[in-house]
């Protein structure tokens, strides 16, 4: 949650909108995106929000409106954090965008939940490509198949032409405002790979494309603001309640095309908690810095192979690290790195680490998706069966390669319904998993993390 200990006198209100669509793959994110763009040209204050467990998205959101996208989830977050965070953002901003994930009432808690919490109204992306008055039959069935849905307002993707989309405009109902149409735009289009979006640092010209993209809307009536929303300030908005049990600890971070899934809200999460944050790249050979604690988080190492198999002295000096018994936290991409080997998607087999045992194999089959939480015991502490429920982190997983090791799981990581979802590895303060942790659903809990 946001670092700020006090609550203002009232609700901020600001004008808000949350973007849905029909399904993934409609265009919410370049309309977002772009929106964020063209109101932030007009001298607007713009802050961007994503719904659910994701790092790529929200890059492109950071560069549109040059602040930082932070995520919102009822259930891996948690509703006050949520609301703290659009509080805050309200007291600062002139427009919150709030981006939804796949279609509208697809997950649960879905969009449409958020939306609904919150009190914002919706618009809905839909792509107009091969359908004409069938639009609004869509658009009418996103706002009515839950009642009290605040759908206000529909914009077309893909659009062939003007007539193309005079037609989609009159299919809309009475109570559903147009909001206009973009031309199918292969100069606007975002590219992807296999876990979504490119991360933003590798999309050549993408502040050219938010500028054509966002030139394209000024000409719809997205410029216009919506009304604004009441976001009340929940009671406590601290989240370490003055705690700071990483003071005087100095955390390396890797970051960069290799290792660059990170939520905002972890690093401010960290910083709240008085560690001290460094960062680093091994990609570009730089040594492990001094520190009393590492992360590695996620990102694509598959694609970086060789040069990560390169890094012979970083790898050395992280399992110097590890057997000094400092801690090390390893994130899916980062757990991956510390494996004997990847083997990537052409079958070329890179050295990694070798600090835990096994090799890793990439796949075309997804092989992970989903919530999860997991029970981790706090430092001291030698057994998984010590932790308690006010042990729990919250997170996600989504990986399409596999582990294969001897290492018995230290634990595993619950998924949302329940069932037993990722292992979770431990050598002394080494902890390595799948999982991608995010921190502010128990600061306590992540503070263990890099304690030793």
């Amino acid at each position: 949650m946001p670092e700020s200990h006090s609550a203002p006198a009232g609700p901020r209100r600001c004008p808000a909108l949350f973007i849905t669509a029909p399904a993934s793959g409609q265009g919410k994110t370049t309309v977002v995106a772009a929106l964020a763009r063209l109101h932030t040209r007009l001298g607007r204050r713009v802050r961007v929000f994503k719904c659910g467990p994701d790092f790529l998205d929200p890059q492109i959101h950071r560069v549109a409106t040059g602040h930082d996208c932070y995520n919102i989830d009822l259930w891996m977050c948690g509703e006050a954090d949520g609301a703290a965070r659009l509080a805050a953002a309200a007291a600062e901003a002139d427009l919150i965008l709030v981006e939804g994930v796949m279609g509208l009432y697809d997950g649960e808690p879905s969009g449409a939940d958020i939306a609904a919490r919150f009190g914002l109204p919706i618009l809905a992306v839909i792509n107009g490509a091969s359908v004409s008055t069938t639009f609004g039959a869509i658009a009418y069935g996103l706002k009515h198949y839950r009642p009290g849905t605040k759908l206000v307002s529909a914009l077309a993707n893909r659009v062939a032409g003007e007539r193309h989309a005079e037609l989609l405009r009159a299919g809309l109902p009475d109570d559903i405002a147009w909001v206009g149409a973009l031309p199918r735009d292969a100069d606007g289009a975002l590219p992807e790979r296999h876990l979504g979006l490119l991360p933003a640092a590798e999309i050549a010209g993408l502040n050219e494309r938010l500028d054509h993209l966002a030139d394209l809307l000024a000409a719809t009536g997205a410029a216009t603001l919506p009304a604004p929303v009441d976001f009340p300030h929940p009671a406590a908005t601290a989240p370490t309640a003055g705690a700071t049990p990483l003071a005087g600890r100095r955390i390396a971070i890797a970051r960069d095309a290799a290792f660059c899934f990170l939520y905002p809200a972890n690093l401010d999460c960290l910083r709240a908690l008085g560690a001290t944050l460094v960062f680093f790249s091994p990609l570009a050979g730089e040594p492990l810095p001094e520190c009393d604690a590492v992360w590695l988080p996620g990102g694509y190492p598959e694609l970086h192979g060789e040069r990560l198999a390169a890094q012979r002295a970083l790898w050395s000096a992280l399992a110097a690290h590890v057997a000094a018994g400092k801690p090390l936290l390893a994130e899916c991409g980062g757990m991956m790195t510390l494996f004997a080997g990847i083997t990537d998607g052409d079958g070329r087999r890179h050295a990694m680490g070798g600090l835990l045992p096994g090799e890793i194999l990439m796949q075309r089959r997804l092989a992970a998706l989903g919530m999860c939480a997991a029970r981790l015991p706090a430092a001291g502490q030698t057994t998984a069966g010590e932790a308690t429920a006010d042990d729990e982190l919250r997170g996600h997983s989504f990986h399409y390669s596999r582990a294969e090791t001897p290492l018995a799981p230290f634990t595993r990581a619950l998924r949302a319904d329940g069932r037993a979802g990722e292992a979770i590895y431990r050598l002394r303060r080494l902890t390595a998993s799948y999982m991608h942790f995010y921190f502010p659903s128990n600061p306590h809990a992540a503070a263990q993390l890099f304690l030793p």
